[in-house]
Protein backbone atom coordinates (compact mmCIF):
# COMPACT_ATOMS: atom_id res chain seq x y z
CA UNK A 1 0.00 0.00 0.00
CA UNK A 2 1.57 3.52 -0.78
CA UNK A 3 1.33 6.30 1.59
CA UNK A 4 -1.04 7.95 -0.43
CA UNK A 5 -3.29 4.97 -0.27
CA UNK A 6 -2.84 4.37 3.49
CA UNK A 7 -3.66 8.34 4.36
CA UNK A 8 -6.98 9.47 5.06
CA UNK A 9 -8.62 11.47 2.08
CA UNK A 10 -10.66 14.69 2.04
CA UNK A 11 -13.25 16.98 -0.32
CA UNK A 12 -12.86 20.09 -0.79
CA UNK A 13 -15.98 21.63 -1.49
CA UNK A 14 -15.53 25.19 -2.35
CA UNK A 15 -16.41 27.75 -5.68
CA UNK A 16 -13.87 29.97 -4.43
CA UNK A 17 -10.32 28.67 -5.67
CA UNK A 18 -7.92 30.66 -4.16
CA UNK A 19 -9.70 29.27 -0.67
CA UNK A 20 -10.16 25.58 -2.17
CA UNK A 21 -6.38 25.65 -2.69
CA UNK A 22 -5.67 27.35 0.88
CA UNK A 23 -7.55 24.55 2.37
CA UNK A 24 -5.97 21.82 0.27
CA UNK A 25 -2.44 22.84 1.67
CA UNK A 26 -4.06 22.91 5.15
CA UNK A 27 -5.12 19.30 4.73
CA UNK A 28 -2.42 18.07 3.48
CA UNK A 29 -0.15 19.78 6.50
CA UNK A 30 -2.55 18.00 8.77
CA UNK A 31 -1.80 14.23 6.81
CA UNK A 32 -4.77 14.32 4.21
CA UNK A 33 -4.71 13.41 0.53
CA UNK A 34 -6.84 15.72 -1.11
CA UNK A 35 -9.22 13.50 -3.56
CA UNK A 36 -10.51 16.42 -5.01
CA UNK A 37 -11.53 20.59 -5.13
CA UNK A 38 -15.44 20.21 -6.19
CA UNK A 39 -17.00 24.13 -6.84
CA UNK A 40 -20.39 23.14 -7.19
CA UNK A 41 -22.81 20.63 -5.41
CA UNK A 42 -22.57 18.25 -9.02
CA UNK A 43 -19.42 17.83 -8.72
CA UNK A 44 -19.42 17.63 -5.28
CA UNK A 45 -21.84 14.35 -5.24
CA UNK A 46 -19.67 12.52 -8.28
CA UNK A 47 -16.26 13.25 -7.03
CA UNK A 48 -17.83 11.62 -3.44
CA UNK A 49 -19.27 8.42 -5.55
CA UNK A 50 -15.76 8.01 -6.83
CA UNK A 51 -13.50 9.08 -4.18
CA UNK A 52 -15.31 7.89 -1.33
CA UNK A 53 -13.53 10.68 0.72
CA UNK A 54 -13.50 10.35 4.58
CA UNK A 55 -14.13 13.94 5.60
CA UNK A 56 -15.50 16.77 3.20
CA UNK A 57 -14.66 20.52 3.87
CA UNK A 58 -17.97 22.73 2.37
CA UNK A 59 -18.63 26.10 2.20
CA UNK A 60 -22.37 26.99 2.44
CA UNK A 61 -22.92 28.89 -1.03
CA UNK A 62 -21.82 26.86 -4.04
CA UNK A 63 -21.18 27.40 -7.30
CA UNK A 64 -24.55 27.95 -9.04
CA UNK A 65 -26.20 29.19 -6.18
CA UNK A 66 -26.59 25.78 -4.91
CA UNK A 67 -26.95 25.06 -1.04
CA UNK A 68 -24.03 23.57 0.70
CA UNK A 69 -25.55 22.54 3.59
CA UNK A 70 -28.14 20.47 1.60
CA UNK A 71 -24.71 19.39 -0.59
CA UNK A 72 -23.14 18.24 2.87
CA UNK A 73 -26.30 16.20 4.56
CA UNK A 74 -26.39 14.52 1.11
CA UNK A 75 -22.36 13.48 1.35
CA UNK A 76 -22.65 12.08 5.16
CA UNK A 77 -26.61 10.25 4.36
CA UNK A 78 -25.09 8.62 1.16
CA UNK A 79 -21.51 8.58 1.45
CA UNK A 80 -21.24 8.29 5.38
CA UNK A 81 -18.29 11.56 4.75
CA UNK A 82 -17.90 13.07 7.66
CA UNK A 83 -18.34 16.99 7.78
CA UNK A 84 -16.84 20.27 8.38
CA UNK A 85 -18.27 23.49 7.23
CA UNK A 86 -15.85 26.22 6.62
CA UNK A 87 -17.74 29.36 5.51
CA UNK A 88 -18.69 33.29 5.57
CA UNK A 89 -22.11 32.31 6.25
CA UNK A 90 -22.02 31.82 9.86
CA UNK A 91 -25.57 34.00 11.40
CA UNK A 92 -27.28 32.48 13.68
CA UNK A 93 -29.98 31.54 11.56
CA UNK A 94 -27.30 29.55 8.94
CA UNK A 95 -25.82 27.94 12.04
CA UNK A 96 -29.18 26.94 13.07
CA UNK A 97 -29.74 25.54 9.76
CA UNK A 98 -26.67 23.40 9.62
CA UNK A 99 -27.18 21.91 13.40
CA UNK A 100 -30.86 20.81 12.09
CA UNK A 101 -29.92 19.41 8.77
CA UNK A 102 -26.29 18.31 9.51
CA UNK A 103 -26.40 17.87 13.52
CA UNK A 104 -22.79 17.87 14.80
CA UNK A 105 -20.69 19.37 12.25
CA UNK A 106 -18.45 22.25 13.06
CA UNK A 107 -18.47 25.30 11.84
CA UNK A 108 -15.58 27.23 11.14
CA UNK A 109 -15.48 31.02 9.97
CA UNK A 110 -13.93 32.59 7.02
CA UNK A 111 -11.34 33.76 6.91
CA UNK A 112 -9.63 32.29 10.04
CA UNK A 113 -10.93 29.03 9.95
CA UNK A 114 -7.01 27.82 9.97
CA UNK A 115 -6.67 28.73 13.46
CA UNK A 116 -8.68 25.96 14.21
CA UNK A 117 -8.81 23.64 11.41
CA UNK A 118 -6.79 20.77 12.74
CA UNK A 119 -9.07 20.53 15.70
CA UNK A 120 -12.64 20.09 13.58
CA UNK A 121 -10.73 17.75 11.59
CA UNK A 122 -9.84 15.08 14.45
CA UNK A 123 -13.44 16.05 16.26
CA UNK A 124 -14.74 15.08 12.72
CA UNK A 125 -12.65 12.03 11.82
Amino acid sequence: MSEAQSRPRALIVEDEIVIALDLEIAMEDLGYEVCALAPSERSARAVAMQEEPDVALVDICLDGGREGIETARWLREVCGVSIIFVTACNDEATVQRIRERVPGAPVLPKPVYRDRLADAVARAA
